[in-house]
């Protein structure tokens, strides 16, 4: 974004900006996001602007007039005490409301402080756990997807903050609610459903020690079937834990929300089964077959898995009722074609949830345009690129900015795991795109044409030359709108 103030017929500075503007300044920082204060670029030109006036030896009128005023201001204070008037009462008001609302602002900022720090925190955790420099069996998936929740939760909770601030500055009689953040110092201190980080490690050991004591109960030995029936009792009948296939809330998508209340999508109920049975001891596995995420036992005799027993096998007690729907493909599955699968890594599992909260996020931030895709402008452009060479059927459709920011976010992680996924490399910057972030989604999506196959890059080239032009075009008219607000 230019600036406009540097213009030659500039004389007189701008008087300050309110709280409430400077606060709607939104710069273009790291990953295209400046949350707090205006543009650096605006406030040096600012300091130019002052510096130049100062130097060119015009009449200062203005500030000659403003020390005549405090003159004028110091003398009826004087003449007042003298006379034994006394200064009416109502006066200061003005004064106190102002203090009043500049603390509550800079408490505000404290808080946003607060929470950018915590943002930034769970970002950098979440990229150490998953870095390729540990081996896969290392990395905790449980810690990955906890710091992806309070990495979104410091978000939403920025976000309120902000509002509730701009309410304050807008209306001061309105009194909200104080809330405490003196102890959110630290990323482990982020309360998520009334527990920390830790607290929901600490729930799956809970867990797992209910199972054991399961066992003891019931006088029962280590045989693995008697195991997984024993997690399945604690899991579906104590705890009550069911799966939602259809991703309609956010809450099934977030690890911490899950255990909080029981209900949950297929991977996220996979994740708590293989956490809950590593710390007893049995090591689950799976893959993603179609729609569904399959878990099963390790073992060296896959036949033993499909045994049935008691009425059921093991794999249908691991995957309950979905492998024995004979209008499900899972209830084709055998011990041979399951050695076929491709057992998902601790990576691609955490891939999977957060690939689950790009369409969760992008589902509802796109509820007002039904059937609207992530790549639909792709193809528009590209039907309609030889007949016409305008750029308005760029236009970004209306959409609801904190879910589309979370899906930007789910897809800056997931890229992080799989880099070299051109796909996913579109997606996130068409996601870009819909954020009216244009310079970034160019260079997102010039890098996704060197690596998609030749058919999708014609798809690609026309929007992206459109997309070139759009972005020259509305940093136009940003330096058009900066121009304005000089002072002839």
């Amino acid at each position: 974004m230019s600036c406009g103030f540097l213009s030659s017929h500039f004389v007189v500075p701008s008087p300050p900006l309110p709280n409430s503007m400077v606060h709607g300044c939104s710069g273009a920082g790291e990953g295209g996001m400046s949350l707090l204060g205006c543009d650096d670029r605006i406030v040096s030109a600012i300091g130019v602007v002052n510096s130049s006036l100062l130097s060119t030896g015009l009449p200062h009128t203005t500030f000659r007039s403003n020390r005549l005023r405090r003159r004028w201001w110091d003398g009826s204070k004087m003449n007042s005490k003298r006379d034994g008037i006394a200064a009416p009462r109502a006066a200061p008001a003005p004064f106190l409301a102002a203090a009043g609302q500049t603390a509550a602002t800079k408490r505000d900022h404290r808080r946003g402080d607060c929470d950018l720090e915590i943002f930034k925190a769970a970002r950098e955790k979440f990229t150490q756990e998953i870095s390729f420099r540990n081996k896969d069996k290392d990395i905790s998936i449980v810690k990955a997807l906890l710091y992806v929740a309070a990495e979104d939760e410091a978000f939403m909770a920025y976000n309120r903050d902000i509002d509730a601030s701009s309410i304050v500055s807008e209306r001061r009689d309105v009194v909200l609610p104080i809330e405490d953040h003196s102890e959110l110092d630290s990323l482990e201190s982020i309360s998520l459903a009334g527990k920390n980080i830790s607290g929901w490690l600490d729930e799956l050991d809970c867990i797992a020690k209910e199972v054991e004591a399961q066992l003891v109960s019931r006088d029962i030995g280590c045989h693995l079937g008697e195991v997984l029936e024993a997690v399945n009792a604690v899991l579906f009948e104590s705890r009550g834990f069911r799966r939602f296939p259809v991703l309609v809330d956010s809450k099934f998508s977030y690890l911490h929300s899950v255990l909080s209340s029981g209900c949950g999508s297929a991977i996220m109920l996979s994740i708590i089964y293989i956490e809950v049975c590593q710390r007893l001891g049995v090591t689950i596995v799976g893959s993603r077959f179609g729609e569904d995420f399959l878990i099963w036992p390790q073992t060296g005799n896959p036949e033993e898995l499909f045994k049935v027993s008691s009425g059921h096998s093991l794999f249908a007690i691991v995957n309950g009722s979905c492998v024995e729907d004979p209008k499900s493909k899972a209830s084709d599955l055998n011990s041979k074609s399951l050695l076929g699968l491709e057992i998902a890594t601790n990576r691609d599992i955490i891939g999977i949830a957060l690939a689950n909260l790009i369409r969760l996020h992008w589902k509802r931030a796109s509820k007002a345009n039904h059937g609207l895709m992530l790549t639909s402008p792709l193809r528009s452009v590209h039907i309609g690129y030889e007949q016409s060479s305008k750029i308005d059927n760029l236009k970004v459709p209306l959409l609801r900015p904190q879910e589309l920011r979370l899906a930007l976010m789910a897809a800056e992680r997931l890229l992080t795991l799989q880099p070299h996924n051109w796909t996913l490399r579109r997606d996130h910057g068409m996601l870009l795109y819909y954020n009216r972030r244009y310079g970034e989604a160019v260079q997102e999506l010039s890098i996704c044409m060197a690596f998609a196959p030749e058919e999708e890059v014609e798809v690609l080239e026309p929007f992206v030359e459109k997309l070139h032009l759009l972005r020259l075009e509305t940093s136009w008219k940003s330096i058009g709108q900066a121009s304005k607000q000089a002072v002839p």
